[in-house]
């Protein structure tokens, strides 16, 4: 991959992309960074499954935004063991040859079928657990843009417990705004919208501003409020 690629500079904070992506700051290091566990014999550490694009301190890009992204749907909902996913990982690489799988459109197809397989039967998933965790898995992936040389270039994060499940109204794009989170319509940043609201501005004045919808300026405060 290309180093001088915007999309593969360090943008984030791991507080900044804990809070973009709706995860618990520290389980985002656990991913980034690694983390220390007790053993009968001694501390042990779990290995980071994210490299990220600097160490010290540990900045993410958008490459690595999208990554955590599609860890949150492995890891998270159906919170299995950092361990069982990195076996899963290494052997769907390994099998397939692909550097950087979470990167690759390819997880749509057999890439993600064979991971999920892995990592299904690491954990002793039962059929129908395993069917849900490809449901929600093809979710996340569905918020992800790639580019004609099938790397990510947009996510759409979820914005709200109560907006649809197709509804896409904020995007990150390392391209706008400097790979914060906006309004995708009008490329207007949510956090300014939810620090016009929090000086005392009205919906309704903002959407007349933007000229968007009143309900895109409620799901920019939502999805900033959210975290």
């Amino acid at each position: 991959m290309n180093k001088t690629d915007i999309r593969d500079q360090p943008a984030y904070t791991l507080a900044e992309a804990a809070r973009y992506l709706k995860l618990a700051p520290a389980t985002l290091r656990s991913w980034v960074v690694g983390r220390a566990y007790p053993k009968t014999d001694g501390p042990a550490h779990f290995q980071a499954l994210i490299r990220p694009a600097t160490k010290k301190p540990p900045t993410l890009s958008f490459w690595n935004l999208i990554e955590a992204h599609v860890l949150r749907s492995l890891r998270t909902d159906h919170g299995v063991s950092m361990d069982a996913l990195r076996k899963a990982l290494k052997y769907a690489e390994k099998t397939l040859e692909i550097d950087r799988l979470l990167l690759s459109p390819e997880l749509r197809t057999n890439a993600g079928k064979l991971l999920l397989e892995r990592h299904g039967a690491l954990i002793e998933l039962s059929a129908s657990g395993q069917i849900a965790m490809r449901h929600l898995f093809n979710e996340h992936l569905a918020r992800v843009e790639w580019d004609e040389w099938k790397f990510p270039v947009r996510l759409y994060p979820f914005s709200s417990s109560s907006a649809p499940a197709d509804s896409r109204p904020i995007a990150i794009d390392a391209q706008i705004a400097f790979g914060r989170p906006v309004i995708v319509s009008r490329g207007v940043s949510t956090g300014v919208i939810a620090e016009r609201i929090d000086a005392g501005e009205s919906a309704a004045d903002l959407a007349d501003d933007y000229d968007l919808s009143e309900r895109d300026i409620e799901e920019a405060v939502l999805y900033e409020r959210a975290a």
